[in-house]
This record gives C-alpha cells, structure tokens and sequence, in this order.
C-alpha cells in the first residue's frame, strides 16, 4: 500500500470520527420538519432542502465556516433534491470574508469542443428546441464538482467530512416530501423516454409522501470523488460512465472535455444604492449586471413616497424591467469570447438615457422599446444562503437548468445531466425554455459558458454584510432579487416580508406582466387599464435570504416549496 493510500484511509477514518464526535449522525433523514425561520448569533444556512440545510449547519456547528458549510450544502442537495440540487450541473459562488475579500466563482457549464452555432438546427433552418431542452445532446459540459473543490481553498475542514453527509444519505436512502414525489411522478415519463438505463427515480408505482429513495450509484459516485478528489469526477471511471452515456444518446461531451474543464475566478460586480453596497456575480452571469442597471434606473425615483404594491410603484418597476432585459437579449454573452460594453451598460448617464420615454400611467411597448444605443432560464435552479460567527457571508446558486435537467441519468453513476446548452441563443429571435431571446452574443462556440439568470447577491451596511440572498426561477431571477433590495432597502420590509410577498415579472419578451396569485388584484386591473397585457402564474422562484443585524442572524426559507432555515 503506497503512502497516498494510507493517507486517504487516514483522513477518511478521522472525517467519520469528526462526523461522529460533532453529532452531524444525529440528522434523521427518516424523520425530519420544515422550518421557514431561524435567528440565532453563531452561523445560520438556509436551502432549498431541510436535510441540506441540516448537513450544513451542521457543519457550521462543529467548527466549520460558511465556504465549508456552503460544500457541505451543495453536496447534500445533489442527494436531496435531485431536479436542481447537481454534481452534472454548473453555478456561481458570491463571498465576502471576514477580511473583507469578493469572492466570485465561475463554475458555469460550458459548450463541449464539438458543439457548434447551428447544432440544434435543422436543414431548413428551423430551430429543434426538443434538442436543446431534453436528452443527451441538451448537456453543457458540468462545472459543479470543479466549483466545490475551487471553494474548498476557502474551507478549513477536509473535503472528505464534507462530503460525507451526501455519501450517506445516498446510499441508505432518505423518505421524501410530498412535493419530491409529485415532481418525481410527473416526471416519469420523461425519465423512461431520455434514458437508456433506467433510473431509481422511476419505480412501477407511484411515489409518495414519506417513501424512501436510495441511490447507490450516485454514493458509489460521491465516494470516489472523497477519495480521488477532482479526478473521482473529470476522469476514472466516473468520466468514463459519463461518456459512456452521451455516446449511448448521441451526446457530444468528451474525455477531454471533462479534462480540461476549470472553473474561473472572477471580479465581482459593486454599485452603491442608497448607501448600500450590492455585490453581484459578472457575466456570464447576467444577474449582476441587470441589478446594476435596474438599481441605477429607479435611483433618480423617490420609490419610499410610492405606495408599497401600488399601480405606480409596479410600472416604474415594470418599465424598468423591460428596458434591462432588452439590454440582457442584445448585448449580454460570455466575456471571455465577445465584447460587451458593460461600462457603459451600467454608467448613470446611460441609465438615466433609458428611462426618457417612460410615460407615467401610459404601458410601454416592447416593440418601440428595445436595447439601449452604444456608441462604436420549469426554473429548476437552487439557492442557499450562509454565514458564520467569524462574518464570512457566502451566496451559492446552482443548476440543471430545467427540472431534472435534460432527464438524462449518466449510467452507473446516478445522477443527472444538465440541458444548459439551450441558455444559448440556438437561433436569433427563437425563444429558449424561459421564453427568453438572444442574439449573436450568445451563440453556440465551443468552450463557450451559456448566459445566466442566475444572481447570488450580497448586501454590505458600513463594510459588513447585511443580506445574503438568491433565488431560483430562470429569467425571473433578477426581478425577484431587484424587488427584494427595494422591497428591503426602500419599504423597510421584514425579511419575512421581502421572501415571501407576492412577486411579479416583465422580462421585455413576452411584453407581458407574469404575477402571483396575491399580488394585488387592485393592482392588476389598473394596469390593465393602462395598456398592459397580464397574466397569473404559478409561484415565482424560492428566495433563500440571511439578515444579519444588531448581533442577530435570521435566516428565512420560502414558503413556496420545501425551503428550510437553521440557525444557532
């Protein structure tokens, strides 16, 4: 036995001994409740999932930091909560430390080296959406495990303590919520036609509310990556199962380009609003762009003398909205293969130029009202929140893309491929799952990271963190994050208030105003008075945020799904 074998037996065997001794065991993944608010002074962690949120916390609680915590959460969620939770994902990390660093990880997927601009075209040119949504060939090369290792860095504890609550949860199984079994029975059909070895997740009857899912090839899986670190996942036989299955559907993702796949660090996004200094994550992140520019566009609006909710607070918003995502399909793409004038994009005097032709109580047009002039994302994404006792703040979002991803489970390894590639613009005017639209700045190149809606934020009061927030939902991501800020930073709401009051969403295209049930009707019909076409939806994103005040940490989970808040 060589003496790398002996270390990693070593460092295994004191992981289940720290595992043991801090009492992480003692998460019952039979029998456990939801909590949507926690407030305590030590650390708190909020996800999407309780068992998530529990393996974090715990984490936390036995000596860890928020980056530890935040690897511990993600891993767990890919257990937990497989429509968005991922190892064969991508997303961002947002920090800022106790010694005051930014922190932004790029760990996004990427086109594989044999993708190309016209790949999901057919030969009259028509767009083949059912190729880019569903099945092998949908899958951008993953960046979560290459993420998570990139933030362990940061970590203090071993990666193999980390690791271990999802090993275990994996392979003795845990019982399931209600809305898991829902989401797995409606997804079965999709599960049997992308797949060429059948999944756990498709059983002959249908799940229910407290059974139990085991997943032994995805333990199998997490236990090569504790012992052989990023080659448990970008090569051996995880690569090889992984290839293996794009091969068997006509995928194109490569040996080498799981290979050469690294994630980025990046410079975080800043802007001042009212005092406040807003961290964002940079492209291809499209977030923190669009809440510099929406943040930008209402600073000349004295939004406190408007009535919270009220018909003219929703169409200055609205028309906000409209103009920052007609930017978003013009000019936003991957930096590191086009030009985009963000400078520009986010300087006052271009803002302030965007807003000339809004008209008070008249509805725009988004036909009249397109980008801005420069001169020569189902919404399956997940969030979760943290911050420690030292004041490291971390903001995690990460994705399959659609629910379950492309539906596709890589054989013998268990867990499930992404459909990132239809974040690309597939075609110019053609809309993609989100109904959202692209143009040459987005397409197709090979090594190239699809656009993102995903916008994991931080807010700093005098240097130190207030908020830590993010959301799921797609396109609708950095309109549920604007109308937090102002929700909280404008109308003084709680920070039960700003998760879980009703939202609304304009995206430029469709020129329609998509809102919750309770947002108010009153509202509505005003708006519709004014010239807008509405439309009720479903419930908007799954808002995770920690508020940090007066020595207090509360966390709070929404109550749109199976969200959970911890806190000590």
């Amino acid at each position: 036995m060589d003496d790398k074998s002996i270390k990693n037996i070593i460092l295994s065997l004191t992981a289940m001994f720290l595992l043991l001794q801090n009492n992480i065991a003692q998460v019952t993944p039979y029998k456990y409740q939801i909590n949507k608010k926690a407030e305590g002074k030590n650390g708190a962690v909020v996800s999407a999932h309780p068992l998530a949120t529990l393996a974090g916390i715990e984490i936390l609680k036995s000596g860890g930091n928020a980056f530890d915590a935040a690897i511990a959460t993600q891993l767990a969620l890919a257990v937990v909560y497989p429509g968005a939770g991922n190892l064969g994902g991508g997303g961002f990390l947002l920090a800022y430390t106790a010694n005051k660093e930014m922190i932004a990880l790029d760990y996004r997927e990427k086109a594989p080296s044999r993708s190309h601009r016209n790949m999901y075209l057919d030969s009259a040119g028509n767009a083949q959406t059912n190729l880019s949504q569903n099945g092998h060939l949908a899958s951008g090369v993953p960046g979560t495990v290459s993420g998570l290792f990139e933030a362990h860095q940061y970590a203090t504890l071993p990666f193999e303590k980390l690791i271990l609550p999802a090993i275990e949860l994996a392979e003795k199984g845990f019982i399931i919520t209600e809305a898991e079994a829902r989401n797995l029975n409606n997804a079965r059909k999709d599960f049997i036609r992308h797949n060429s070895i059948t999944p756990v997740f498709v059983r002959d009857i249908d799940w229910k509310a407290g059974d139990t899912l085991i997943q032994k090839d995805l333990a199998a899986t997490l236990k090569r990556i504790s012992k052989k670190g990023l080659n448990g996942f970008y090569r051996g036989k995880t690569a090889r199962l992984l290839v293996k299955e794009m091969k068997r559907g006509a995928g194109i993702i490569m040996r080498n380009d799981l290979r050469s796949y690294r994630t980025i660090k990046r410079q975080a996004m800043v802007s001042d609003y009212r005092g406040y200094k807003i961290i964002g994550m940079p492209l291809p992140s499209s977030g923190g762009l669009l809440i510099q520019q929406m943040l930008g566009m209402i600073s000349d609006y004295n939004v406190s003398a408007l009535n919270y909710q009220s018909p003219e607070m929703t169409q200055l918003m609205t028309e906000i909205e409209r103009r920052a995502y007609a930017d978003r399909a013009h000019f936003l793409g991957d930096a590191d293969f086009i030009k985009v004038p963000v400078k520009k994009l986010t300087s006052p005097q271009y803002l302030k130029e965007r807003m000339n032709d809004f008209i008070p109580g008249k509805a725009g047009s988004s036909t009249t009202t397109t980008h801005g002039i420069i001169d020569p994302e189902s919404e399956e994404t997940t969030h979760l929140s943290i911050y420690d006792k030292w004041g490291n703040a971390v903001s995690v979002t990460t994705t399959l893309n659609g629910n379950y991803g492309s539906k596709t489970v890589v054989g013998g390894a268990g867990f499930l491929m992404n459909n990132e590639m239809d974040d690309f613009s597939i075609k110019p005017g053609v809309p993609n799952l989100y109904g959202a639209l692209g143009t040459e700045a987005n397409a197709i190149q090979p090594g190239k990271r699809m656009l993102s809606s995903m916008t994991p934020t931080i807010v700093l009061q005098n240097e130190v963190p207030l908020l830590v927030i993010g959301t799921p939902g797609g396109t609708t991501i950095p309109t549920q994050i604007f109308q937090s800020l102002i929700n909280l930073i404008d109308f003084k709401l709680s920070l039960e208030e700003v998760i879980n009051n009703p939202k609304f969403h304009h995206q430029w295209f469709p020129d329609m105003i998509f809102y919750e049930k309770d947002f108010p009707s009153t509202t509505i019909e005003t708006m519709i008075k004014m010239g807008y076409e509405c439309k009720q939806r479903g419930p908007i994103g799954r808002t995770e945020g920690i508020l940090i005040k007066n020595g207090i940490i509360q966390a709070v989970g929404d109550k749109r799904g199976d969200d959970h808040a911890e806190a000590f």
